[in-house]
C-alpha cells in the first residue's frame, strides 16, 4: 500500500463506478442501495482477490512449497493471507461510510441510522461476506496454474454475486415471477441485512425490521461460509498432487 498507492484505489474503482451510474440512471433515488452495495462489493472483491496473490505465491514465487514443508498449516497460511487482503478493503469502507453522511445537492439524503446494533449488524454481515469469499477464492486457486486464470473468475463471481443481485437496487425491481433466482446469491441476504440494520424509516431502501428475516439472512450467510471453509479444508489442493 506504502509503495502502490493506486492499488487501493484499483479496489475503490468498480465499487465507486457502480455507484456513479447507479446514482446518475435513479436520479439519486438509489443512492442509499448504492452505497451500501459499494460496502459489500468492496469486501466481496477483496475476498475473492485473494486467487491471485495465492497463485503467484504459489506458481511464480514457490512460497507455498516453502509453507508446506513448514509446521504451519493451510488454515493458518490462509487466514494471514486473507487478513493481509482485507487490510485494503478498510480505507475502500471508509470512503463509502463518508459518502453517506455527506449531503449531495439535488440527492436525497441517505437516511442512515448508525446505532450500535446497526453498526454491529453490517460489521457482522461484511465480515461474513469477506470470510465466504475468501475461502471460495482459495479453494479455486489451488486448481489453476497460471495467475491469468484468476483474470476471468474473480472478476465474474463479482459479476455474478453484487451486480445481478439486488445488491446496488431494490429486489421489488425484480419481476415477482423471477424473483426466487435473486435468493440463489448470498449477498441478497447481506444486503437485506443491513438494509434493516442501518436504513432509517425516511430512506429509499428501508425495509421493516423483522426477527424471522434477518434470522434467515443469518443462517444462511454463516451456513454457506460454514460449508465454503469445510470444502477449503478439504477440496482444496494445499498440497501438489
Amino acid at each position: 500500500m506504502r509503495t502502490q498507492p493506486l492499488y487501493l484505489l484499483n479496489t475503490v474503482a468498480s465499487p465507486l463506478a457502480f455507484l456513479f451510474f447507479v446514482v446518475v440512471a435513479s436520479r439519486g433515488a438509489l443512492l442509499s442501495y448504492g452505497i451500501l452495495g459499494g460496502m459489500i462489493l468492496t469486501v466481496l472483491t477483496t475476498g475473492t482477490g485473494i486467487q491471485s496473490d495465492l497463485v503467484h505465491y504459489k506458481q511464480d514465487m514457490k512460497f507455498q512449497d516453502v509453507v508446506v514443508s513448514s509446521p504451519v498449516e493451510a488454515p493458518i497460511y490462509v487466514a494471514g493471507i486473507a487478513l493481509s487482503e482485507f487490510v485494503y478493503a478498510v480505507p475502500g469502507l471508509v470512503v463509502f461510510l463518508l459518502l453517506s453522511a455527506v449531503r449531495f445537492p439535488g440527492v436525497p439524503p441517505t437516511g442512515f441510522v448508525y446505532s450500535l446494533g446497526g453498526a454491529a449488524t453490517l460489521f457482522g454481515a461484511l465480515l461474513l461476506v469477506w470470510a465466504f469469499a475468501s475461502a471460495l477464492g482459495f479453494t479455486i486457486a489451488t486448481y489453476f496454474q497460471d495467475i491469468r486464470e484468476t483474470f476471468v473468475f474473480s472478476p465474474l463471481i463479482s459479476l455474478i454475486m453484487t451486480t445481478l443481485p439486488p445488491v446496488y437496487y431494490p429486489i421489488s425491481s425484480i419481476p415477482a415471477s423471477i424473483r426466487w433466482a435473486a435468493y440463489l446469491s448470498p449477498t441478497t441476504y447481506a444486503a437485506d441485512l443491513v438494509h434493516r440494520a442501518v436504513c432509517g424509516v425516511h430512506s429509499a431502501c428501508y425495509e421493516a425490521p423483522s426477527l424471522a428475516a434477518a434470522g434467515v439472512d443469518w443462517a444462511v450467510l454463516l451456513g454457506l461460509t460454514a460449508v465454503l471453509f469445510f470444502l477449503a479444508a478439504t477440496k482444496a489442493r494445499w498440497r501438489e498432487p
